[in-house]
C-alpha cells in the first residue's frame, strides 16, 4: 500500500513538473522532431566556442547551451578556449582572431551596433557555422535567431544570413502602477514587485528579459503613463535600478514615466512651468540623481495633459516646450524623452479624431533632437480597427513614434482569441501619400520616409504574474509579433504566426495549417461581432468590455458609444466630411479623396466616415442594415469555425493548453453571441427593420442586455 501511493505521488510530480504551462512561451527548447534534422543538427553542432566574458556574451553562452542541449537532447560541450574541435563558433572579431580572419569586413561593417551575420564557412576542409556581430549585443541576438531555425527545423546548411533592426526603439511600455494593479492588463497583477523590491528579487525579471531579447525588444517603460510621482522618489530609483541591473545584459534600456508636476509634488516648488529657471534645475538635478544609480537610463515616457494629467498646458505653455524641459534635463547623459501624443481635452468640444493632430502638427520642428513623438495607430484609441493616425506623414521634421496596444483593451481582455499582428501590419503598410505613392506608415515609422534619426516602435504590454505571462495562451503571440515587426516590419503577419506556432506548440504541418486558419482570422472576426463597417468605441463605459452602445451618462461626450455611432432614425455612422467635423481635411488630398467618397471608402472604414443610409447599398448588394447583420453574424460564425477546428486539433498538443484554449473559445462564442444580439437590437430601434429570417434570433431583449453589467456573457 505504502509503495503504491509513493508511486502515484512520483507519478503526480512528475505530471507537475512537466506540464505545458505556458511559463516558457516560445523558448521551449524541445527535442527537434525530424529525425533527419536531428541528426544533422547532432553532426554539426557538437562542439561550440563562444568568444568573449562580458555579461552578455555569458547570456549568449549559457542561452546557446540550453537551446542545443534541449533541441538535439544531449550534452553539448563548450570549448570556450579553442575553435580546433568547434563546429559552431560565436562572437565579435574583437574576441575572436578565427572570426577576424574569416568573415568579410564589408559585411560586418553594414550590421552596426545590434545587427548580426549568421554564416556557413568550409576552411581547409572543415564546416563551421559562424554567429558573429560588432558587438555582444549584436551576438545575442544572433544566438536567438540561430535557435530560432533550429526551433521551426530550418537547415543550418549554406547560411548567409545579415540581420539589422529596421527600428532602434523597440518598446514594451507597461500600464503597472506602484500598487500592483494593472490598468487595462488581464493577465493577473503587475510582475513588479515594488514592495519587496530592492531585497528581493524575482526570478521572473530575467525571464522577462530574456524573452524581450529572444525578440529583439531593447526598452522597457516599467511604470504607468498615468503616473505617481513616487516612482522618482529615492527608494523607488533604488528600486528600479534593480530592474535596469536585470535587464542589462539582455541589451534592455529601462525607462520610467514622468509626472509633469512633480517639481511641486515632490520637489515643494510654487510651479512646474517649463520656463521657470527653478523648475528646469530640479528636473537637471533629478535626471543626475537616476543616472547615478541607472548609468544607462533610457529617458522618460509622459503622457501630458490628456485624461486629467498634468503638463505644460496648465502653464499657457506647449507641448513642445514641456518636452524640451525634459529633454534638455536629459541630453547631458543621451537619454530620450518620449512624449505621448494622445490628448483631447473637454474643454475643446473638438472631434476627439482631430486634437492630436491638431495639437502637435503646428509644432512640427520645436523639439530637441532628443525628443519623439508616440502616435497611437490609430486617431481614437486601440480600437479593433482604426484608419491610421493623420499624423503620420504630417510631422517631417519630428520622429514619430508607434504605439500600438498589445494588451487587448478594446479586443476581449484576455478572454477573446485575438492575433493582432494582422492589425499591425494593416497600419504599417497603410499609404500615407505624404511624399506621393508609397509613402508608408512604415516608412514614417522607420525613418526612412524623412530621415529620421531616432525612430521607435512600442507596445503596451499584455504582461502579467499568470504562470503563463498573457492569460490567453494566443495572447503570447503578440507579445511575440510586436518585437518581431519592430526588428524587421516587412515580416508578414503570417510568417511570424508560422515562428510562433512552431516554437510554442510543434512543427507539426496539420497543426500549423490549422492553427494558423485560426490565428489569421481572429481579429476580423472580432471586428464583425463587435465594430463591423467602422463602427467604434461602443464598448462599455469605463471597463471596455462587452457591448453598450445605447449608453449616454458619462461626463463628457465622447465618453458615451453615442458619441461615436450617431445612429438615428436616418442611418448610422461618425460624418468626418466638411459636413461634419471635417476630420477628414488632416489627411494628404489623395488619402482624403479616397475616403471621402462612399463609393471608394473602403467599407471597413464607411461608418467612421460616413453617416449612412440604412437603406445604402453596399457592393454585397445588401443594405446597410441586412449588411450589419450579416457582418455580425459572421462573426460569431468565424469563432463556431475556430472552435471546431481547435476541437479538432487535440491529439497533436497537451492536454493543458488545449483544455485552455478550449474554454476560452467557449466562452468566446458566448460573447460574440452576446455582442451580436445586443448590437443588432439596439441599432433596429432607429431601422426600424427586421433581422432577415435566415439569422439566429436574439435570445433575450434589449432591455436584458441594457441592464447586464457583469463581466461575462448572459
Amino acid at each position: 500500500m505504502k509503495k503504491t501511493i509513493l508511486f502515484f505521488i512520483l507519478a503526480m510530480c512528475l505530471q507537475i513538473s512537466f506540464a505545458e504551462d505556458g511559463y516558457r512561451l516560445w523558448l521551449r527548447y524541445e527535442k527537434v522532431s525530424d529525425a533527419r534534422l536531428l541528426s544533422d543538427y547532432k553532426n554539426n553542432l557538437q562542439h561550440i566556442v563562444v568568444a568573449g566574458n562580458s555579461p552578455t556574451i555569458k547570456v549568449a553562452t549559457d542561452e546557446l547551451l540550453k537551446g542545443l542541449q534541449g533541441l538535439l537532447s544531449e550534452t553539448i560541450s563548450n570549448s570556450s578556449s579553442t575553435q580546433n574541435d568547434a563546429t559552431l563558433i560565436a562572437g565579435t572579431s574583437a574576441t575572436s582572431s578565427f572570426i577576424a580572419s574569416a568573415v568579410d569586413k564589408k559585411q560586418l561593417a553594414q550590421l552596426g551596433n545590434e545587427g548580426f551575420l549568421i554564416l556557413s564557412k568550409t576552411i581547409a576542409g572543415k564546416h563551421y557555422t559562424i554567429i558573429t556581430a560588432n558587438t555582444d549585443m549584436g551576438v545575442l541576438y544572433g544566438v536567438f535567431h540561430f535557435l530560432r531555425l533550429l526551433q521551426t527545423q530550418q537547415s543550418i546548411h549554406q547560411l548567409n544570413i545579415s540581420s539589422t533592426p529596421k527600428i532602434k526603439l523597440r518598446m514594451l511600455d507597461h500600464w503597472d502602477n506602484l500598487n500592483g494593479s494593472v490598468e487595462r492588463g488581464y493577465a493577473g497583477r503587475s510582475i513588479w514587485e515594488w514592495k519587496k523590491l530592492p531585497d528581493t528579487i524575482s526570478q521572473r525579471y530575467t525571464d522577462y528579459a530574456r524573452a524581450n531579447a529572444s525578440i529583439g525588444i531593447n526598452a522597457a517603460s516599467v511604470t504607468n503613463v498615468n503616473s505617481n510621482v513616487l516612482s522618482l522618489s529615492k527608494d523607488y530609483i533604488l528600486k528600479a535600478k534593480v530592474l535596469a541591473d536585470i535587464f542589462r545584459p539582455y541589451g534592455i534600456k529601462l525607462f520610467l514615466t514622468a509626472r509633469f508636476s512633480a517639481p511641486v509634488e515632490m520637489g515643494g516648488l510654487k510651479t512646474a512651468d517649463p520656463l521657470d529657471p527653478q523648475v528646469q534645475n530640479w528636473w537637471k538635478e533629478k535626471v543626475k540623481e537616476i543616472y547615478q544609480s541607472i548609468p544607462d537610463f533610457g529617458g522618460f515616457l509622459v503622457k501630458a495633459n490628456s485624461e486629467g494629467q498634468p503638463g505644460p498646458q496648465t502653464y499657457n505653455r506647449s507641448h513642445a516646450e514641456g518636452a524640451n524641459l525634459l529633454a534638455d534635463a536629459l541630453a547631458p547623459f543621451n537619454g530620450m524623452v518620449i512624449w505621448r501624443a494622445f490628448v483631447y481635452s473637454n474643454d475643446k468640444p473638438e472631434d476627439r479624431f482631430k486634437q492630436a493632430y491638431d495639437e502637435f502638427k503646428p509644432l512640427d520642428g520645436n523639439f530637441r533632437k532628443n525628443v519623439v513623438i508616440q502616435v497611437k495607430n490609430g486617431p481614437i484609441d486601440f480600437q479593433p480597427r482604426e484608419p491610421f493616425h493623420p499624423l503620420f506623414g504630417a510631422m517631417p521634421k519630428t520622429p514619430l513614434v508607434m504605439e500600438y496596444q498589445v494588451t487587448q483593451e478594446y479586443l476581449g481582455f484576455s478572454t477573446h482569441l485575438a492575433y493582432l499582428a494582422t492589425l499591425f501590419k494593416e497600419c504599417l503598410d497603410a499609404d500615407t501619400y505624404a511624399k506621393g505613392k508609397g509613402s508608408t506608415v512604415a516608412k514614417v515609422v522607420d525613418g526612412s520616409l524623412d530621415n529620421y534619426s531616432n525612430t521607435g516602435m512600442a507596445g503596451v504590454a499584455n504582461i502579467g504574474s499568470d504562470t503563463n505571462w498573457c492569460g490567453h495562451p494566443f495572447g503570447q503571440a503578440n507579445w511575440y509579433a510586436l518585437g518581431r515587426l519592430a526588428w524587421n516590419h516587412n515580416l508578414s503577419a503570417e510568417q511570424i504566426a508560422d515562428e510562433w506556432i512552431r516554437q510554442t506548440f510543434t512543427n507539426d504541418p496539420q497543426f500549423i495549417s490549422a492553427t494558423k486558419k485560426i490565428m489569421m482570422g481572429s481579429r476580423e472576426a472580432i471586428v464583425n461581432y463587435m465594430t463591423p463597417l467602422g463602427l467604434h468605441h461602443i464598448m462599455g463605459y469605463g471597463n471596455h468590455y462587452g457591448p453598450a452602445p445605447w449608453y449616454d451618462k458619462a461626463s463628457r461626450a465622447d465618453w458615451n458609444p453615442v458619441y461615436f455611432h450617431k445612429a438615428d432614425s436616418i442611418g448610422i455612422g461618425f460624418d468626418r466630411k466638411p459636413t461634419g467635423s471635417n476630420g477628414l481635411a488632416q489627411y494628404t488630398p489623395e488619402v482624403r479623396k479616397q475616403f471621402e467618397d462612399p463609393a471608394t471608402c473602403p467599407e471597413k472604414y464607411l461608418l467612421w466616415f460616413h453617416h449612412v443610409s440604412w437603406k445604402h447599398v453596399m457592393k454585397s448588394g445588401r443594405t446597410l442594415w441586412d449588411e450589419m447583420c450579416y457582418k455580425y453574424n459572421e462573426g460569431v460564425d468565424s469563432v463556431r469555425d475556430m472552435q471546431k477546428t481547435w476541437n479538432s486539433l487535440e491529439k497533436f498538443i497537451d492536454k493543458d493548453r488545449f483544455q485552455k484554449v478550449q474554454g476560452l473559445l467557449a466562452t468566446q462564442e458566448k460573447e460574440a453571441v452576446w455582442w451580436r444580439d445586443a448590437c443588432l437590437l439596439y441599432f433596429q430601434t432607429f431601422s426600424k427593420m427586421p433581422i432577415p429570417a435566415a439569422y439566429e434570433k436574439p435570445k433575450y431583449t434589449l432591455q436584458f442586455y441594457e441592464q447586464y453589467r457583469a463581466l461575462k456573457a448572459p
